[in-house]
């Protein structure tokens, strides 16, 4: 590391998979052929940048250099923008000294602008290097603005789409079958293991869940739904050298591009979700024989489906669906909502209010009752309800005591008292700021939880739980594996 960077302030881990999980992270770069120490500094640093403690500006210089000499490229999401701000600094400046500001007065100027004046477009006025007259330069601006906006108007037309997909995920609606797993296995053929939706039970010390053989119901069980968060301020994208890990305008998905991955794995150690898993075999016979539209989006980057060997792999919320590829019934859908059976996974527009997730956490026991829809003849009263809260049956006044439907409070107990109100909802790990699209709702697992067996075993379902045990079996070619490991 560089003699720059600062000292070890001697803090407990960084990661909040704790101590163990790093010296795990520290042990898995070595035997890569990148530096590790590289990666766990790179790692920390993009945490703190979520956090507040370090800006994208000081994170990109600290380890610009290192970067280039380890990777021979510096394309971190944040380096293109960074220049660009600081050649229009520089451009700035040499415009202020063309029109006859001195030093001193040039920096007064530039203050009074502003340090972002750069992005303003001061680098298209047009004093040439042949002295134009200034006043000329000024003139021919107001021309250009005209130009310039009717091209930012045509340029926005491609950007983003200011769609955010994300999830809501009901941990008290789960039953833990592992349909989800199931699912999305199905649909991307990832290798045993690798589990890009993940459902655990857990105790932690206050919450406990029942033995796998003694249980009144699955429901008894604690259980967190893990599918990769698609954060808005990601770190795994920050540590990224290459454009392989980015975050993609259409939607605000957090993809992986195959094609531009060299395997480093330093997104792995950034990811404090632990979502990420590296291509260690080559895909399925089933995955090399996908569809490519089921692998390249609308921009034409591989980024779905299981990947080659050597790269890294992780949930995508599923782009083919949302690019339209696969019908445009199934635009805002994912495999895994589509297979849960009690609707505990509800995906959608984050940025919508009308949309599933965010109808679903803006009412969660009216939520629950339509995922249920109960039959009227076993329950009219409930049914009449549920119309009330969902719009579809105007509530008697409170005053009119002869009214023969519920007032809005009668059906709002009615619903709550059969599907429950929830105590809390969350996001996993807020204090990283990372502004993680996935809601959930219900228990928040203490700091001292831990995995214990669910009702129904990956076994059971034909999966994996750990692709470390399939490893450990010897399913990956041992002369492929010796050679990344340069024995």
């Amino acid at each position: 590391m560089s003699s720059s960077d600062p000292p070890d302030d001697g803090d407990d881990a960084f990661h909040p998979l704790g101590e163990t999980a790093e010296a795990e992270f520290e042990k898995m770069l070595e035997e890569t052929e990148y530096d590790a120490e590289l990666g766990m500094e790179m790692a920390k640093d993009a945490m703190r940048v979520t956090k507040g403690e370090l800006s994208d500006e000081e994170f990109y210089d600290r380890y610009h250099e290192e970067v280039l000499e380890e990777f021979g490229e510096d394309s971190r999401p944040m380096a293109a923008e960074i220049e660009a701000a600081r050649e229009a600094d520089d451009d700035s400046s040499t415009l202020l000294s063309r029109l006859g500001f001195d030093e001193d007065s040039r920096r007064g100027m530039m203050k009074k602008m502003g340090a972002g004046a750069g992005a303003v477009g001061f680098g298209a006025w047009t004093v040439s290097e042949s002295g134009d007259n200034p006043e000329r330069a000024v003139a021919a601006q107001d021309d250009e603005d005209e130009d310039d906006e009717a091209a930012a108007d045509a340029d926005n037309d491609g950007d983003g789409d200011d769609v955010q997909w994300g999830m809501a995920l009901d941990l008290e609606v789960c039953d833990g079958c592992l349909s989800c797993v199931v699912a999305c296995n199905a649909e991307h053929n990832w290798n045993e293991g690798a589990n890009w939706m993940y459902i655990l039970a857990y105790d932690d010390g206050t919450v406990e869940s029942p033995e796998p053989d003694d249980f009144d119901s699955t429901r008894d069980f604690n259980y967190l739904i893990r599918p990769c968060q698609h954060c808005t301020d990601a770190p795994c994208e920050k540590v990224c050298p290459t454009t392989a890990r980015h975050t993609r305008d259409e939607g605000g998905l957090v993809l992986t591009d195959y094609d531009v991955c060299i395997g480093c794995r330093y997104c792995q150690v950034a990811c404090p979700y632990g979502v990420n898993y590296f291509q260690w075999d080559d895909p399925t016979e089933e995955a090399e024989e996908m569809d490519e539209e089921m692998m390249f989006d609308e921009r034409d980057r591989w980024v779905s489906g299981a990947g080659p060997r050597g790269v890294m792999e992780k949930c995508i919320f599923d782009p083919a669906r949302q690019d339209g590829q696969m019908g445009e019934d199934m635009v805002g859908t994912t495999a895994c909502e589509d297979a849960c059976p009690p609707g505990a996974i509800q995906f959608g527009d984050m940025n919508d209010p009308d949309s599933d997730p965010q109808q679903y956490v803006d009412n969660v026991p009216l939520a629950r009752a339509l995922e249920n829809d109960p039959d009227e003849e076993d329950d009219e009263e409930l049914v009449e309800a549920i119309e009330i809260l969902a719009g579809e049956q105007e509530p008697a006044d409170e005053d009119d005591e002869d009214a023969d439907t519920l007032t809005e409070a009668e059906a709002t107990r009615l619903v709550e008292g059969e599907y429950g109100s929830p105590d809390s909802t969350f996001r996993l790990l807020e204090e990283y700021d990372t502004n993680p699209n996935v809601i959930y709702i219900g228990n928040e697992p203490g700091p001292n939880a831990e995995q214990v067996p669910g009702p129904v075993s990956y076994a059971d379902v034909g999966q994996v739980d750990d692709r470390q045990d399939v490893l450990e079996e010897g399913t990956v070619d041992p002369s492929w594996v010796a050679d990344q490991l340069g024995l």
